[in-house]
């Protein structure tokens, strides 16, 4: 399987800059994944809003209840004695925090530009906030040492960071706020689940009133969600390791919807990760409490165990979130179809862009 055959072409002006207000109001396509006659009578197209018409009683939400923190860091880089390289000039570093690592006060990071960090380099973001470069990794990230606990790293990276929005959004100036899904409770993320940003409290009210519930795992963000494909071959690509939890709680909700034949609706690619990795290492269509690690790759030929409906963003081409949302449709053709469909009728692309439901 080649990674040009999930590439389309995207006119700038559709990726959306701002999120939809309010943001249910964000469109929505609906898909469907069994064939019948006319192709066309697969997809409609819909309001966010109007979910609450196509979702039954008895069916389970689940979401990815992640939150982002400041990941973006700007410091100056030292010299491996902690003084200041340059009297006329800082040399300023851009690091991006991906994930702690089990080492206290290791994180893996990226760097910008990575030419200018080596080993012992000294990078001071604020008074009392630095790290000190242990290790450039052959996958190009690095292994950087704080002082700090993970809690005060991110406590700081807060007070001190910026947004991590995607290069693609050209306005810097959104608060951490507006990269936020409404429910996000466990700060772990370096990009957002963006599927969830289309839910209202308004709209999550209507839909428990109808009978719909909800269920929760987190998945914090990392590489394994956004870095792009390298290499030609699909086969070839490497996933990084996130850090997920699915709570006893929310395995036996899960687990109870499966054995009714109720419907498990996942918000997001990183929700069916989640899901479907736990349930990979159990090598069984049942889930049990779970606090670790997956890597899991899901491309077209995948057997879904856990879910099935799902809520998503247009992706990135050639990407592994769109070789995902391709496999669980069953069909990649018909997928960049749907996506030819969206940018003819100008649906708005990425993380602040509209939604579609596969059912």
């Amino acid at each position: 399987m080649k990674t040009s055959d999930f590439d389309y072409k995207l006119p700038m002006e559709r990726i959306a800059q701002k999120p939809a207000e309010p943001r249910d109001r964000s469109r929505l396509m609906l898909v469907k994944r069994k064939k019948i006659l006319f192709s066309f009578g697969r997809i409609k197209h819909k309001k966010f809003f109007e979910i609450a018409d196509l979702l039954q009683a008895g069916d389970l939400i689940v979401w990815n209840n992640s939150k982002v923190f400041k990941a973006r860091l700007f410091g100056e880089l030292l010299s491996k004695e902690g003084q200041q390289l340059f009297e006329h000039k800082k040399k300023v570093v851009e690091i991006f925090l991906i994930r702690p690592m089990q080492n206290p006060g290791v994180w893996q990071v990226l760097a910008r530009p990575g030419k200018h960090v080596s080993h012992g380099s000294k990078i001071r973001f604020a008074p009392g906030f630095f790290c000190e470069v242990l290790l450039k990794e052959p996958n190009g990230t690095i292994l950087a040492q704080f002082e700090d606990s993970v809690e005060v790293v991110r406590e700081k990276a807060n007070r001190f960071g910026k947004v991590p929005i995607p290069p693609y959004i050209k306005d810097e100036v959104h608060e951490l706020e507006i990269y936020q899904t409404i429910y996000a409770k466990h700060e772990g993320s370096v990009a957002a689940p963006t599927a969830g940003f289309h839910f209202t409290e308004e709209l999550i009210n209507k839909l428990k009133n109808k009978g719909v519930e909800f269920a929760e795992v987190t998945l914090h963000v990392g590489l394994g969600t956004f870095l792009p494909i390298k290499s030609e071959r699909v086969e070839d690509h490497t996933m990084h390791s996130e850090t997920v939890e699915l709570t006893l709680e929310n395995a036996e909700k899960i687990n109870k919807a499966k054995k009714e034949n109720r419907r498990v609706i996942a918000v997001g690619t990183t929700t069916v990760r989640t899901l479907e990795g736990i349930a990979e290492l159990e090598k069984r269509n049942e889930l049990r409490a779970y606090s670790g690690e997956i890597n899991i790759f899901i491309k077209p030929g995948f057997e879904f165990k856990i879910v099935d409906a799902m809520i998503t963003n247009f992706h990135l081409p050639k990407s592994t979130l769109l070789m995902l949302v391709a496999a669980f449709a069953k069909d990649r053709k018909f997928m960049l179809r749907c996506y030819k469909e969206a940018v003819k009728r100008k649906y708005r692309f990425y993380s602040f862009g509209d939604a579609m439901l596969i059912i």
